[in-house]
Formats: structure tokens, sequence, C-alpha cells
């Protein structure tokens, strides 16, 4: 679980609901259920115009990626790869089948067992890249939506504001009612600017890091699996996977 991006996201709405309840009249005149209506029905009506079904139907799933990934470091799957590489010598491939059970994460299961079966390295490096491109290209997806929200929901707010204007000026019979109508018709423009800056935004920078990371780990999996499969020496294969991190974090790797 990725606690940033939950801490992050109860700070920052903690801060601006507190502010707004600070201020006169508290949080209650910052309600406005057509307002809200307008800028998050529209800004989701439009994402389904712009993207094809079966990009939105992992939705929730892209939202959740951000708060619920299992965090895993490249020193720790480096040491993995390592203690399965020493298995594989001392007691054959076929050994890395009882390790199969105890793996949470598909991608590498699936390089592991491709290795059990008996596929060569160039089949399996061949297969891997596929699968890690695959994946690439959904997190890439995500990306994308949650950009475009991004963009959306603020064109919607002004929309939602020049709606409001629109309905005040009709009737300007009344001056008391302006100043109220005019507070009204702005509320589209704060929700609009609010989802795209506290949520969509952040999301879709938190989903290219999560890519970018995921890209790492996969392309060290790809290299480990197979030195593994091509029987090279457990020293070797670390040093080799080392490649993958920053000098100030190699000395972490497990002797």
């Amino acid at each position: 679980m990725d606690l940033n991006t939950i801490i992050g996201t109860l700070a920052t709405f903690s801060i601006v609901l507190l502010a707004m309840a600070m201020g006169p009249g508290g949080v209650g005149i910052f309600v406005d259920i057509p307002s809200v209506a307008m800028v998050f029905g529209g800004t989701l009506g439009v994402t389904m115009l712009a993207f094809p079904g079966n990009d939105l139907k992992p939705f929730i799933k892209i939202m959740l990626i951000t708060a619920m990934r299992k965090k895993v470091t490249p020193t720790e799957e480096i040491d993995r790869i390592v203690s399965y590489a020493n298995l594989a010598r001392k007691e054959g491939l076929l050994a890395l089948e009882t390790k199969l059970q105890t793996v949470d994460d598909t991608f590498f299961a699936k390089g592991i067992q491709l290795v059990i079966d008996g596929f060569g390295a160039d089949t399996v490096r061949d297969i891997m890249e596929l699968e890690a491109e695959w994946e690439k290209q959904r997190h890439d997806t995500g990306r994308k939506i949650m950009d475009q929200m991004g963009a959306f929901a603020p064109a919607f707010g002004m929309i939602g504001t020049l709606v409001g204007l629109v309905q005040m000026l009709q009737d300007l019979s009344d001056p008391a009612s302006i100043g109220t109508g005019m507070a009204t018709a702005l509320l589209t423009t704060l929700y609009g600017a609010m989802g795209a800056n506290m949520v969509f935004i952040p999301v879709a920078g938190k989903l290219e890091m999560v890519s970018k990371q995921s890209g790492l780990i996969r392309s060290l999996m790809i290299e480990g699996i197979v030195a593994i499969q091509s029987g090279e020496k457990p020293q070797l294969i670390k040093e080799k996977l080392k490649g993958f991190l920053a000098p100030s974090l190699r000395d972490k790797v497990a002797a």
C-alpha cells in the first residue's frame, strides 16, 4: 500500500475543508448539488466519449493502483532472483516449482513457469518482454484517462459558471439576489479546479511514476529469469542485476 498517496490525499482535502469551515458561512455555502452534477457528470460523460469502452472498464482499478499497489524495491527483487538462482543451481530448475505457490506477482510467476517448462532463453525473453509492454500500455492508458479528466473538469467548471451567469442575468429585478446567484455560479469553477488539481492530475502523475518504476522492475525480472534459465552463477546474476540500481543502493543487496 502506498501510504504517501493516502496521506497526501487526506491532508489536501483536510486543509481545503478546514479553510472553508473557518470562513463565514462554513462548509455549507460551498455545497451545490447541481454544480457537482454538471462538473463531474459532464467530465465523466465526455471521458466516455473520448475513450473506448474497453479502456474505461478498469477505471476503478486504475484509481486503486495508485493507492493499494504493493511497493516492491529493486533490491528485494534482486535478492529473490538470486535465491531462486541458488536453488536452481543446487537442485535443478524443477525445484523452483515449489516456490511458485508463494509468488504473488503473476508476471514473475509466469516467467519462472516458462523456465520450469523448458523454454529457451530467447523464447522466455520474447514472451516476458511482450507481457511487460502490454502492462506498460495499460498504465499509459490509465494515465491518459486521468490527464483528460484533469483537462475536462475545469472546462465544465467554466461552462457551469457561464450557465449560472446567464440564468442570473435573466432576472435583475432583485439586486439582493445577484450576490447569491454569482456565488452559486462560481461554485462550478471551484469544483472543476478542485477535481482537476486535487484528484485527476495528481493521480495521472502518480500513474506515470508507477509505470516507470514497474518498467524498471519488469526489465530486472526479465534479465534475472533469463539468467536463471541460462544456468549462470548466482553471484554473476547478482552483479549483473546491480546495474539496474543507483550506486548508492547497490550495497543494500544481500551478500
